[in-house]
């Protein structure tokens, strides 16, 4: 992934914004109303061996297979990039183990061909193979091109308007007006209150500016882009900080996808911040093994 890089991280100011003033609200309106168990799936973006070296044991040919033999969910950014056919999500389905997610990206199609227009003509058809998924289908996201302005809003109305109430999604938006033009922002996170819809948190080091820390219903969808620096373990470590004060608030809904510039280390970071949350929210995960293994200190690989 290498939307917001850099050349040199260690530059970068990465302490984490304070939330918005709403955040709070939100989260304590479903406290009242939820009594949900916390629900964490931390997981990769990706499972291929070309991606994460230093993960596969030798001679793995089942890679799926053994990624979520590892991780609870998978941030599946692959159906972004081509429609698959309704036996491919059946097959993901049988690969994987009970209680696995899948959070697919919508298909580029909708997000950046179409630009949302005419949303409607293709949601259904999208639906009708993601679907398949059947339980192991966790939040669906939409991402939208860094160039897609406010201007357009018309668009994400149409697109929120037919998307089906009974289908959890979130929706990532890039461009920086989205965020600092005070009244597109209140607009955007009302319309997503009002829908159920969660609001993607991309925490990156060249885009310090979409950091909104506001959370439009009872779900942090977080997307992590670690820099491949050692500063990724400490703004990890700050983000188990935000995440404990946001389940004391109640946050019953946690799904944390780590990236890397150079995804080679996602898997070392994932285990570290799994270790790490499990401690502080008295979680149970399965910390995912890896070829390089140390996960109680990180690792001096940078």
């Amino acid at each position: 992934m290498k939307f917001g890089k850099v050349a040199q991280p260690e530059a970068i100011d990465f302490t984490l914004p304070q939330d918005h003033i709403d955040t709070e609200r939100v989260l304590s309106a479903n406290k009242d109303k939820d009594s949900s168990p916390l629900q964490v799936y931390v997981g990769c973006a990706k499972w291929n061996k070309q991606d994460l070296k230093n993960f596969y044991p030798r001679g793995t040919k089942d890679e799926l297979g053994y990624y979520s033999s590892q991780f609870n969910c998978i941030e599946l950014n692959a159906t972004f990039y081509r429609l698959f056919p309704k036996e491919q999500y059946e097959k993901w389905y049988d690969k994987t183990p009970e209680g696995f997610k899948f959070f697919p990206k919508i298909t580029n199609t909708i997000s950046h061909l179409k630009r949302l227009i005419d949303a409607e003509k293709y949601i259904p058809e999208y639906l009708d193979r993601t679907l398949a998924l059947k339980e192991k289908l966790g939040t669906i996201f939409l991402q939208m091109h860094n160039n897609f302005q406010p201007k357009n809003f018309d668009r994400v109305d149409n697109f929120i308007n037919h998307w089906p109430s009974h289908v959890p999604i979130a929706l990532e938006f890039r461009h920086t007006d989205w965020f600092n033009d005070l009244q597109v922002a209140e607009r955007l996170y009302l319309a997503l209150e009002e829908n159920n819809m969660a609001n993607i948190l991309v925490d990156t080091a060249g885009r310090r500016d979409i950091m909104h820390m506001r959370l439009t219903n009872n779900e942090a969808f977080i997307r992590f882009v670690g820099a491949n620096h050692e500063s990724d373990y400490t703004r990890l470590d700050d983000w188990i900080l935000r995440l404990q004060k946001w389940v004391a608030q109640g946050l019953t809904n946690i799904h944390f996808f780590i990236h890397q510039n150079v995804e080679v280390e996602s898997p070392l970071l994932s285990a570290y911040f799994i270790k790490k949350l499990n401690k502080a929210l008295s979680l149970d995960l399965k910390i995912p093994v890896t070829l390089s293994q140390n996960t109680t200190n990180p690792p001096t690989l940078f």
